[in-house]
């Protein structure tokens, strides 16, 4: 983003409260002056009501410069489109009655994106959507910087989620690689640094992101699912195989220990397949009587 030309700066005002007594005193005074001419007679008639007039107008047009600023609201002033500074103080304030005044929200914002379709970087289709929370820190920028401070929000905000989600898998193959459903903590930091750097032109503070939503699209979810399912079974299989492998390790180590029964290294590989046949199945092992031996 290019540097921003404008920054925001304190504008010259004072309380209003003076002011508006300043502006009272001099519109009565004004229309007392005007009711004196009118009560006066000859040329004498003529100069106090003009004089009166002229007081009244100017009050009116020094009180034109008192403004309202509400919490949480600043106010842009430009004096001939120079920009001259912001009035962040609430309450009644005064600035020169030939500017002005832009009244801009400094309150927290939360903008949500729509639903976005894009392909992770693995080329599957996903949906997701997020909602940022913002508001205006610089209000100089944001109201000469960009054109429309809250529609450049919302259009950077959509730009950097897709941005994001094409960058990372929505589940990861390797165990190290970030992925947007099993790291969704980094991702969320990666996204609001993006934002950050997007918005920072219009002066505006990103406070928080967060994803809302996060799904395989309709025509993969399917098929993710049976994928999913399979990494389970795959997963659970493993640790029952090393569960296994060491039960049966601790059997023989306890045979041999104990020597109530020899054991050649056939009769050891019969007894390991046995074991491992029953330990790793996954239906209830059948009994077989054995009236013969390995040999015969």
């Amino acid at each position: 983003m290019p540097r921003p030309r404008v920054r925001e700066k304190p504008a010259h005002s004072v309380g209003g409260g003076l002011a508006l007594l300043l502006g009272l005193f001099g519109l009565t005074l004004g229309i007392c002056t005007i009711v004196l001419g009118a009560l006066a007679s000859g040329g004498v008639k003529v100069a106090l009501i003009l004089l009166g007039a002229a007081i009244a107008v100017a009050a009116l047009f020094a009180m034109c410069g008192l403004n309202m600023v509400a919490p949480g609201e600043a106010r842009v002033v430009q004096l001939f489109g120079r920009y001259t500074g912001t009035i962040r103080h609430d309450g009644l304030r005064w600035v020169n009655p030939l500017t002005s005044r832009e009244v801009i929200s400094t309150r927290v914002r939360n903008h949500e994106t729509a639903v976005l379709k894009v392909n992770d970087a693995y080329g599957n289709p996903i949906e997701l959507a997020a909602v940022v929370v913002w508001r205006v820190e610089d209000t100089a920028q944001a109201s000469f910087e960009v054109d429309d401070f809250v529609e450049f929000v919302s259009t950077q905000t959509e730009a950097a989620v897709r941005h994001i989600a094409i960058e990372y898998p929505y589940d990861a193959h390797d165990e190290d690689a970030l992925s947007l459903r099993g790291n969704a903590e980094e991702i969320t930091e990666k996204l609001a640094v993006e934002l950050h750097a997007r918005v920072e032109a219009a002066g505006v503070q990103i406070i928080e992101s967060r994803f809302t939503h996060l799904a395989y699209a309709p025509e993969i979810a399917s098929a993710m699912l049976q994928r999913q399912q399979a990494g389970a079974v795959v997963a659970a299989r493993r640790q029952i195989v090393d569960g296994a492998v060491g039960m049966v390790e601790a059997a023989l180590t306890r045979i041999g220990q104990d020597g109530f029964v020899e054991l050649d290294e056939e009769r050891k590989a019969a007894m390991v397949s046995n074991l491992m046949v029953v330990l790793c199945g996954d239906r209830a092992a059948q009994p077989v009587v054995n009236t013969g031996t390995l040999y015969q």
